[in-house]
């Protein structure tokens, strides 16, 4: 049987999702923003929660884990680098590990940048990627505790990913990074038809993910710094790629 999900938002912009494999009834939190959502998704959804699967440290991704444990007694993955600033880890995890939920089977893929440890995790038979906060819908974290080329390396590993994977991630920042992307490649077309359907979404009060790896890559500029366009657009060229996603990042910055 697929697996089943379930998005909600959580904070003010936080997404929260839940992971549930039918087959063994099995349900994952990614991360964990705050209890009183997850707790209504769950309630919503008939689903018992088992486990809590996190992306990164950060407070806003984390702040739900002490009351979901206490009630649930559920198990929390984190990356191994992080653990000791996340409360009640079970699990370590990072690069190649593997993490079922139920009998769904996932693949963590280290993606350092926004944060020093951060993690990614892939269930490549469900096409599924839960991507935290390095990789936004038309976007991407901003880089706190790594460097610029570190976080292009990341990104290459989620681009990389095959085309028809579904990702979520952690915020709902899709319609300010489609301004800002406009001002990198304001011919893109692949650019123009995704702020077409981000509109109509948002109008409908729909969330603007998943979107697909492939979508992406047409229209993303993070994921296109060495892409001839976008190198040429910033001029830069003959630049290396992290140096052109460096400079762009930085222009996020200040938007």
């Amino acid at each position: 049987m697929a697996a089943q999900i379930n998005l909600f938002r959580c904070l003010s912009d936080n997404f929260g999702v839940l992971l549930h494999d039918p087959q063994s009834g099995a349900t994952a939190a990614i991360d964990a923003p705050e209890a009183a959502p997850v707790e209504a998704a769950l309630a919503g959804s008939g689903w018992r929660l088992t486990d809590i699967l996190v992306t990164h440290h950060h407070g806003d991704h984390t702040g739900g884990i002490v009351e979901l444990k206490r009630r649930h007694a559920c198990r929390v993955v984190a990356p191994r680098q992080e653990a000791a600033r996340i409360a009640l880890v079970d699990e370590t995890v990072g690069e190649g590990d593997r993490v079922r939920v139920g009998a769904l089977a996932g693949q963590v893929i280290d993606t350092p940048g926004h944060t020093a440890g951060h993690v990614s995790y892939f269930f490549a038979a469900e096409k599924l990627a839960f991507v935290g906060d390095t990789l936004f819908s038309i976007g991407c974290g901003r880089v706190i505790e790594g460097n610029a080329e570190m976080m292009w390396r990341s990104l290459l590993k989620l681009r990389d990913l095959p085309d028809d994977t579904r990702f979520y991630c952690g915020h709902e920042y899709t319609a300010a990074n489609i301004r800002f992307a406009k001002t990198i490649e304001p011919h893109n077309k692949a650019l123009a038809t995704r702020a077409e359907e981000v509109a109509r979404f948002l109008a409908a009060g729909r969330p603007t993910i998943p979107a697909t790896i492939g979508a992406e890559k047409a229209a993303n500029p993070f994921l296109r710094a060495d892409v001839a366009e976008v190198v040429q657009s910033l001029g830069l060229a003959g630049s290396p790629a992290w140096k052109v996603f460096a400079e762009m990042r930085e222009r996020k910055n200040r938007f």
